[in-house]
C-alpha cells in the first residue's frame, strides 16, 4: 500500500486493510503508517517490529514519531512506565528541531526536508504535514504521551505541565484531539468531571470535522466518561448513546485496541448488561494479547488497569 492508502486507513474514515497489505510498505514513513494502523487492530507484535526498527531512523522525526507510536502501544496495555522511556526518548530526538511558533508559522527543519518528498500529501504553503508527521507534531505527541504517562503513574502536577508545553494549537488536529483526551483525563483525576467536559467535546468536535473515524471512536469514549463524571441528569444517557456508538464502530472497523475499553466503559455505564459487556472484553483481550509481543504481553499481565482474559 502507499502512503495516501495508508493515511486513509490510519487517520481518516477508510475501512483498515489486510494484514498482509500493509506489511509490504516501501518507505520509512509508509512503515510507520503501516505500524500505526497495525496498532489500531491490536496486532501489536507486527507494529512494533516496525517500530523498533524506525526508532533508529536517519529521520529524527520518523524516528521520533516511531517511539511515540510505540509508546502508545505499551500505554494501550497499562504499561505507562515502558511508554514512559519511549516518550522521554520520542522528545529527545525533536526537542532541538520543534518551533513553539503558531501553526501558521515556519515549519522546524526536519519537516521542511520531509515536505520537499514528492507524493506525500505536505501541505506546501505552510511547510506542514496535514496529520502532524513533522517535528511540531513529533514533539506535541511526545509531550502528550509524557503527560498521559505521568497521569497514570499518579503525578498530575507534572502532567499538566507536560500537556501545557505539548502546544498542540501549533501542531495540528492529531494533537488537538489527543491534547483534548489528556485535558480531560487530567481533570477526571483531578476530580473535576465537569471540567472534563469541554476539551473532551473539542476532541470528539475536531475528529469528527476531520474525518477521522479511530480518533472519533476515542473521543466518544473519553467524552461519556466525563459526562458520566459531571454527574448532570440528562448525562446518563448521553454518555449510554455516545458508548454504545463507540462499540459498534470498533466492532464494525476491527478497532480491537478500542473494543474492549468501550466495552469495559459500557459495563460501568450498563451494570444490567455488565456481564455480558465483560465478557466480550475478554474475548477481545484474549485476541489482542494473541497478537502482541512478548513486552506487550508482560506490560498488560502487570498492569493494574488492564483486565486479565478469564481473571
Amino acid at each position: 500500500m502507499h502512503e495516501p492508502a495508508l493515511r486513509a486507513a490510519a487517520f481518516g474514515s477508510d475501512p483498515l486493510p489486510d494484514p498482509a497489505a500493509v506489511r509490504g510498505a516501501g518507505s520509512p514513513r509508509e512503515r510507520l503508517l503501516a505500524a500505526i494502523v497495525l496498532g489500531a487492530q491490536g496486532r501489536y507484535a507486527a507494529a512494533a517490529t516496525l517500530l523498533d526498527a524506525l526508532r533508529r531512523d536517519s529521520d529524527p522525526v520518523v524516528a521520533s514519531l516511531a517511539a511515540s507510536t510505540l509508546a502508545s502501544h505499551r500505554r494501550q496495555l497499562g504499561g505507562h512506565r515502558q511508554a514512559r522511556a519511549l516518550d522521554g526518548e520520542a522528545f529527545a530526538k525533536v526537542a532541538h528541531l520543534a518551533t513553539e511558533r503558531g501553526s501558521d508559522g515556519p515549519a522546524a527543519s526536519g519537516a521542511k526536508a520531509v515536505s520537499r518528498r514528492p507524493g506525500t500529501g505536505i501541505e506546501a504553503a505552510t511547510g506542514r504535514d496535514p496529520d502532524g508527521l513533522d517535528a511540531a507534531g513529533a514533539r506535541a505527541d511526545a509531550l502528550l504521551g509524557l503527560a498521559a504517562d505521568n497521569l497514570a503513574l499518579g503525578r498530575l502536577a507534572a502532567a499538566r505541565r507536560l500537556a501545557a508545553r505539548a502546544g498542540t494549537g501549533a501542531a495540528g488536529w492529531r494533537a488537538g484531539v489527543r491534547g483534548g483526551w489528556v485535558g480531560a483525563e487530567i481533570a477526571l483525576a483531578a476530580g473535576q468531571g465537569a471540567d472534563a467536559v469541554p476539551p473532551a467535546e473539542r476532541a470528539l468536535e475536531t475528529a469528527l470535522a476531520r474525518g477521522a473515524r479511530r480518533h472519533a471512536v476515542k473521543s466518544r469514549i473519553v467524552l461519556a466518561v466525563a459526562l458520566r463524571a459531571a454527574g448532570a441528569p440528562d448525562h446518563r444517557k448521553i454518555s449510554d448513546d455516545l458508548v454504545g456508538n463507540a462499540m459498534a464502530a470498533a466492532e464494525e472497523c476491527e478497532l480491537l485496541s478500542l473494543s474492549w475499553p468501550a466495552a469495559l466503559v459500557a459495563a460501568d455505564l450498563r451494570p444490567g448488561h455488565a456481564e455480558e459487556y465483560r465478557f466480550r472484553v475478554a474475548q477481545v483481550l484474549h485476541a489482542v494479547l494473541r497478537s502482541a509481543d512478548p513486552c506487550g504481553r508482560r506490560v498488560a499481565g502487570e498492569s493494574p488497569w488492564v483486565p486479565v482474559p478469564g481473571g
